[in-house]
């Protein structure tokens, strides 16, 4: 038997040595012993010969530690664990209940996309695993770590809006764990980016609506509200952003590439037109060119800026 960084076990307190704490191990003599320092005791007085179960990781000299404290994980497990800090140079390291936390190289992440990296708080899935030395790392959760604990999303999900986490980003959308509540575990999800409202990072919270309950048990989710309700809020935001231009003009309209819609409003090109129809329809704007104007001020325009705009 080997005294493992990141396992539970059960040892035999052989001795109490003041000041240091209790010296452990597999039997009451022979095998390799592990220092249980008070501190890590939590207000508890072990027995000398008796039995009690421990964590073990390496403390800051790197020697092998026992704790009384109970870890968010172990070994080999997976858990949802929170972004207590980073270093630019090492990654993130993530809160394990014990005290101490656990590091999640940023090799782990797209150096070329710092954007989707976690920040602070945001929980992210992972596995715990050793590194060549036998010290406690974090590995961030793949698809087939997650499947074996959740579940099919029921039908009655369709429509409804839904919390979860991104669990990986692609370069069209992102995986995620839609929390499956009383269910339990959760369900498996994809976004994809165009129904994203903004970029989504790994490990963000987010909540979304379910657009498709898959044969596989698995959903598609829209940061976005429904076409219709999208298109009367996306009005909304396009009507406020014409009325804080000069003259109530913007050098957008249905002709404007779907990028520059994007990067300006972060709406998909069908969802810009549906907003600038609807404030259309309501008589609010009129095109002219790849320009758009405020019909309440259409009339208030200095001549020279109305005939530049209307020569364009």
């Amino acid at each position: 038997m080997n005294l493992t960084a990141g396992t539970l076990q059960r040892l035999w307190v052989r001795r109490e040595v003041s000041p240091y704490g209790w010296f452990l191990g597999f039997g009451p003599e022979d095998g390799p012993e592990v220092h249980l320092p008070y501190g890590e005791a939590m207000g508890e007085r072990p027995e000398v010969a008796s039995e009690i179960e421990v964590f073990l990781f390496h403390d800051d000299k790197e020697r092998i530690t026992a704790t009384l404290r109970k870890p968010l994980i172990t070994l080999g497990e997976m858990a949802r664990l929170e972004v207590a800090d980073f270093h630019p140079n090492y990654g993130f390291f993530l809160e394990m209940g014990i005290g101490r936390q656990l590091l999640l190289p940023l090799k782990q992440f797209p150096a070329e996309r710092k954007n989707v990296w976690p920040q602070t708080g945001d929980e992210l899935f992972v596995v715990m695993k050793h590194d060549k030395e036998g010290r406690m790392l974090a590995r961030l959760a793949k698809i087939d770590d997650l499947a074996p604990d959740v579940f099919r999303a029921p039908s009655s999900w369709q429509g409804e809006w839904k919390e979860g986490w991104v669990t990986d980003v692609f370069r069209d959308g992102v995986f995620t764990l839609v929390e499956g509540g009383i269910l339990g575990f959760g369900a498996l999800g994809y976004i994809n980016e165009a129904t994203m409202v903004h970029p989504l990072r790994i490990g963000q919270k987010f909540r979304a609506r379910v657009t498709q309950v898959r044969e596989d048990g698995r959903v598609s989710l829209s940061i976005r509200a429904s076409k219709e309700v999208g298109r009367l809020e996306d009005a909304d935001r396009i009507l406020a952003f014409l009325k804080e231009r000069p003259g109530g003009a913007m050098p957008y309209s249905d002709q404007t590439s779907a990028e520059d819609i994007q990067r300006r409003f972060q709406l998909s090109k069908s969802a810009f037109k549906r907003a600038l129809g609807k404030l259309m329809k309501d008589g609010l704007i009129v095109q002219k060119g790849n320009w758009t104007h405020l019909t309440l001020v259409e009339d208030d325009r200095p001549k020279d800026q109305a005939t530049r705009e209307d020569d364009q």
